[in-house]
């Protein structure tokens, strides 16, 4: 195999990969309604003194902490502070509860500790089937809190815990893609409330 050969094999794996998250995109779009509708209620929550917490596995790990990050930094602008809990984040406490209670206690009892009735759980899966994501969901129904979960192609164990699910087609990594654009669509709505009502220096 020649130098060019590798090159555009090399480029031609890379297309595939770029051509594979099209149709999650696509019905990502389909999903915008879904998406305000969280935004709107996130920000009515937040804004009366409710909080946010996140979790995932992983890679849904990392769109967890970005999103919490959103809140607690900014997104697009100043603006205040609000509360958000990436349940992966507090690495003594996962490791303690794994080794005490078992990895599919992890979030849930972190669930138990913070969560309370009016929070929202954002739950991040590309399959949708992590037993420690479907207990966090049933823990936070314990306390009254709403799940809203991202997964890839459902139903799936976590879509039928949650109270609302953004269900995307695809492979892995591109369900993963598309929820960070979901991440990404949410903190938008989100912070062009939070500028409508408070306002905000930019």
């Amino acid at each position: 195999m020649t130098a060019i050969d590798t090159v555009r094999t090399s480029q031609d794996v890379a297309g595939d990969h770029v051509a594979a998250v099209l149709p999650t995109i696509e019905a990502l779009r389909a999903e915008a309604p879904r998406l305000a509708a969280w935004g709107e209620q996130l920000a009515d929550r937040l804004l009366g003194g409710a909080r946010l917490l996140a979790g995932g596995n992983g890679g849904s790990a990392a769109e967890a902490q970005h999103l919490t990050a959103e809140f607690v930094g900014r997104f697009d602008g100043d603006r205040k502070a609000f509360p958000a809990i990436c349940l992966h984040g507090d690495t003594s406490a996962v490791t303690a509860i794994a080794n005490d209670y078992g990895f599919a206690e992890v979030f849930a009892r972190q669930v138990t500790a913070h969560a309370r009735a009016g929070d929202v759980l954002v739950l991040l899966s590309t399959s949708g089937t992590s037993a420690n994501l479907v207990r966090a969901a049933e823990a936070a129904h314990e306390v009254g809190a709403t799940v809203w979960a991202m997964t890839g192609p459902g139903p799936n164990p976590l879509t039928e815990a949650a109270d609302d699910a953004l269900v995307l087609p695809g492979v892995g990594a591109s369900v993963q893609e598309g929820q960070l654009i979901a991440v990404h669509a949410l903190c938008r709505v989100f912070d062009a409330i939070v500028l409508e009502r408070l306002g905000a220096t930019r």
